[in-house]
């Protein structure tokens, strides 16, 4: 598997990726306007094709990870973990000090991924993810600290 930095002529596989992952995706343009803002960057996965990235921006001295999405072949193997670390070493490098995330709730496998990469609970946004036909799920929000050594 092999881990760097989306270009711009990767949006198709990132956006594929992304529906592959989430039963709302977000439209590809959504995905390459995210990663041309200011401090936008997405690590893309792959080995013998895409199999995962994760969308992220760093702003002065924080990072945010906007999206995280990993084929449904090759989840349970390792692959967000490596995304995860490998954003935060670039966020890092780009000046982060502190990485942020929101997550639902009710998802125990990312909420087992962010705490497997020592992410914590730092607060709570209500009603934050809308679920068709159902409740809206709260969202926490999830912190790790990073170093200047990169990660």
């Amino acid at each position: 598997m092999t881990l760097r930095l989306a270009q711009p002529a990767d949006v198709e596989a990132l956006h594929a990726l992304h529906a592959q992952a989430f039963e709302a995706p977000w439209p590809a343009a959504e995905i390459e306007r995210l990663m041309h803002i200011m401090g936008g960057f997405a690590v893309l996965a792959e080995a013998d094709g895409p199999q995962g990235f994760i969308l992220t921006r760093t702003v002065a001295d924080e990072a945010e990870i906007l999206t995280l999405a990993v084929a449904p072949d090759f989840r349970r193997q390792g692959l967000g973990r490596a995304l995860v670390e490998a954003a935060a070493q670039e966020a890092a490098r780009r000046g982060a000090r502190s990485f942020f995330l929101e997550v639902a709730e009710d998802n125990p496998a990312a909420l087992a991924l962010y705490e497997s990469t020592d992410f914590q609970a730092v607060g709570l946004r209500r009603a934050y993810y809308a679920r068709p036909g159902a409740k809206p799920a709260d969202a926490l929000v999830l912190r790790r600290p990073l170093n200047s050594r990169g990660g």
